[in-house]
């Protein structure tokens, strides 16, 4: 006669209560994430519900969020103001030459400093981290009279050519490019291929995802800039959005239409959100294999 027994382990009270430990931890991480999304959250709801309000609610005491009746006026206003499409073209073309020029240089220094071994690349990568350190304010002066001695104040070349390259951009990517493996470029080497042929070949496709989240954080970065804009320009037919939106605070009434000013800022931050639904999978992907490798 044979007799059966049972290989489950039988529950313990510790392996109970450490269940439920592990549930009230986890239930705490998601009441604290739902608190910070919602926080995070309620300056954006501000922005669009005060977009859509009418002026004289958007500054009413007490607050009242949820405005009486929707309206357009703001964005009308916006419109009679300030050229919103004319400098929203400009805007992307800042954003987006700035990013095509400083992902190429970017991708060619950071491929330098990580993979071709040259004497004083250790000099030249530390001279670059203590360029790092100074602070963009205090290279604004000079940078605006070499600027304008050339004669590029209120010209695309002028906003674009002086951010074409980016210290932090070429770090970060440095870091990226150093964890690929060395067989990958020493086979391609040994086979032939010279270093440019190595660099667009080899490198350039393993760093997809690096370079993505590169090119958003330089396009978010340069489209929402207020200083730099705001200094290069006095034409409105070159001045980005931001810019003219900063100026409304400046009219003649001396009066700020807030309402106004919200129909903007909406309108400034649309196409961000576009672009990030866009590349929203690749960004993760980019920034969870900057964090692992960098």
């Amino acid at each position: 006669m044979t007799t059966t027994t049972s290989l489950t382990p039988a529950r313990t009270p510790r392996s109970g209560s450490a269940r439920s430990a592990r549930l009230v931890t986890q239930s705490g991480v998601v009441a604290g994430l739902l608190v910070f999304a919602a926080l995070t959250s309620f300056p954006v709801l501000v922005v669009v519900l005060a977009a859509f309000s009418p002026e004289s609610e958007v500054l009413s005491w007490p607050p009242n969020f949820i405005p009486s009746r929707l309206t357009l006026e703001n964005f009308d206003g916006l419109m009679a103001r300030i050229p919103v499409f004319g400098q929203s073209w400009n805007s992307f073309v800042f954003a987006a030459a700035v990013t095509g020029l400083s992902l190429v240089f970017n991708s060619l220094a950071a491929y330098a400093l990580a993979r071709i071994q040259f004497r004083g690349r250790i000099a030249i990568f530390t001279v670059l981290i203590a360029i790092m350190m100074v602070p963009f304010q205090a290279l604004l002066v000079p940078l605006y009279e070499l600027i304008s001695e050339i004669g590029w104040v209120n010209t695309y070349a002028g906003l674009v050519i002086p951010r074409a390259a980016d210290v932090a951009g070429i770090f970060l990517l440095r870091q990226f490019f150093i964890t690929l493996p060395r067989d990958l470029d020493s086979a391609a080497r040994i086979d032939g291929a010279s270093e440019l042929r190595v660099f667009w070949s080899v490198i350039l496709p393993n760093a997809v995802p690096a370079l993505l989240t590169m090119a958003l954080f330089h396009f978010v970065n340069n489209w929402n800039d207020l200083l730099w804009p705001l200094i290069m320009t006095s034409d409105s037919s070159v001045r980005p959005l931001t810019a003219g939106l900063a100026l409304l605070t400046g009219s003649a009434t001396g009066v700020a239409p807030y309402g106004v000013m919200m129909a903007g800022s909406l309108v400034a931050i649309l196409p961000l959100v576009v672009l990030y639904l866009l590349v929203q999978r690749r960004f993760i992907e980019g920034v969870a294999m900057t964090g692992m490798k960098g």
